[in-house]
């Protein structure tokens, strides 16, 4: 059985370890992480110790993991599917502190992983990859932790977002929905002057960011305090992590407890033992997004093609269609026709956990949904522009295949548009379209409908039909396989 013992740490150069863990790493012979953490706990390592640098691809470390040799159970860590109603280190006949009798002897291989390795981190690749294997995790406070710590700022309410090897959406989600306090894991590509530059372009202009920088490292440790233009513009040293809070929240700091200005201000005397803290008068620019959602966005905020206001599916009807397409239960919405982007964006503040594709075969509403989205604050939607039916769409669904498709505009080839689709609608999918009667409308869109849905072998649920104002009836229409 392989066996993983995992340690974490700082980035402290002169690391310091219980004495449970000093005779973990004297009996050890095998170890492994990256080379950072190769740099700081060689002093500590036995002479003859063997090291396994984790880079990628992770698939090569993984073979060298497998070729090493197997080790009893040590009862000691945690394993798949064993009975925890004996406490570990009891069973088997085992004491609770064995140790292996000879060096290295059924000590199995030693990780160095940063911070809590149960926090986004390595034990939890490890649990995938090898099931079975027994792993025992000695953690230390991770980067976030260490951030709030020299804050002086609690923690039990920050939602904690990784962008460390990950895409935006998590980030974007917990934007959209107003997250007062966010805690960020980075990486080379999410930068916080990326992170920053995302939320002054989509008008999330209300918070405060803290960056810390070499977390745990006295003679490199750097926390700094700034506005969200500051850091736009800044170059921040790796490893870093962010914490961003919205001024509102900071502006309530009095309900807390009136102590949230004396403790910045005690944090900006600070001796400088630990970090170094900056901080820049200048104001952050205007909110740009009121502090909560909006149900329903007026049709006025929106950018139009060519300034013509019938070429928007209104307020009122755009709720209604996200009703028909059931979206608090849905995972992806591909919208085709976007036009403005108006059911993209009201879907994507509405239900920021959907993923959203959205296709127009005009160029010119390329810059339009773009000028929204910002507008808006509903970063994350896939824009594609060419005609559906000629877009190849394999490499946009092998991941995210579409449970719910609306269809804003056909062109007469609604057929042959509902045909594609049926290529990746999910068996549960729902597809949408609204038709209209009106003079100047040519094509029967209810009519094509009824003739698709009877070729294709689609069902149909019973239509609703609506009229605003004096503006011609609009009819949704819904169907699933």
């Amino acid at each position: 059985m392989l066996r993983f013992i995992v340690i974490g740490i700082t980035d402290n150069p002169q690391p310091w370890f219980p004495p449970e863990v000093m005779e973990i790493i004297r009996q050890g012979k095998a170890f492994s992480g990256g080379r950072r953490h190769h740099e700081i706990v060689m002093p500590l390592l036995p002479p003859d110790a063997e090291w396994i640098d984790i880079t990628v691809p992770l698939e090569k470390v993984f073979e060298q993991y497998r070729s090493l040799p197997q080790t009893p159970p040590q009862g000691r860590g945690f394993r798949p599917h064993e009975d925890l109603s004996l406490p570990l280190g009891k069973e088997e006949g085992r004491g609770e502190n064995s140790l292996p009798l000879g060096k290295g002897e059924g000590m199995g291989l030693i990780v160095f992983a940063s911070g809590d390795p149960l926090f986004f981190g390595f034990s939890n690749t490890l649990r995938r990859e090898f099931p079975e294997a027994e792993i025992k995790v000695y953690p230390t406070f991770n980067s976030l932790q260490m951030l709030a710590h020299r804050l002086v700022q609690p923690y039990h309410d920050m939602r904690i977002v990784s962008l460390t090897g990950r895409p935006w959406p998590e980030f974007d989600r917990a934007l959209i929905e107003r997250t007062p306090k966010i805690g960020i894991l980075t990486d080379k590509e999410h930068t916080p002057a990326a992170i920053a530059q995302r939320m002054l372009e989509y008008g999330y202009t209300y918070y405060n960011i803290y960056v810390g920088e070499h977390l745990g490292n006295p003679n490199l440790e750097r926390v700094t305090a700034l506005s969200l233009e500051e850091a736009a513009q800044r170059t921040f040293a790796m490893p870093n992590c962010v914490i961003i809070r919205s001024k509102e929240q900071g502006a309530r700091g009095k309900e807390q407890g009136a102590r949230g200005k004396e403790q910045e201000e005690c944090f900006r005397q600070n001796d400088k033992r630990t970090a170094n803290v900056s901080s820049c008068s200048l104001p952050l620019a205007p909110c740009s997004l009121p502090l909560t959602r909006p149900f329903g966005l007026t049709d006025s905020s929106f950018a139009l093609l060519d300034g013509r206001e019938k070429m928007i599916t209104k307020m009122p009807i755009r709720l209604l269609t996200l009703q028909a397409l059931d979206l608090p239960h849905r995972h992806v919405l591909w919208d085709i026709g976007f036009c403005t982007g108006s059911v993209s964006i009201e879907a994507r503040l509405q239900f920021p956990h959907l993923h959203i594709e959205a296709f127009e075969v005009r160029p010119e509403c390329e810059a339009i949904i773009h000028e929204n989205m910002r507008r808006h604050g509903a970063p994350g939607i896939g824009v594609h522009i060419g005609d559906f039916c000629s877009v190849c769409c394999d490499d946009i669904a092998t991941e995210k295949t579409p449970d719910a498709v609306f269809i804003g505009g056909h062109g007469g080839r609604l057929k042959e548009i509902m045909a594609k689709v049926l290529q990746y609608l999910t068996p549960d999918g729902v597809i949408v379209m609204n038709s209209v009667v009106a003079p100047k409308v040519t094509r029967d869109s209810h009519r094509l409908w009824d003739e698709a849905c009877r070729e294709l072998g689609l069902r149909q649920d019973p239509p609703t039909r609506i009229q605003l104002d004096d503006n011609h009836p609009i009819t949704i229409l819904r169907c699933h396989r």
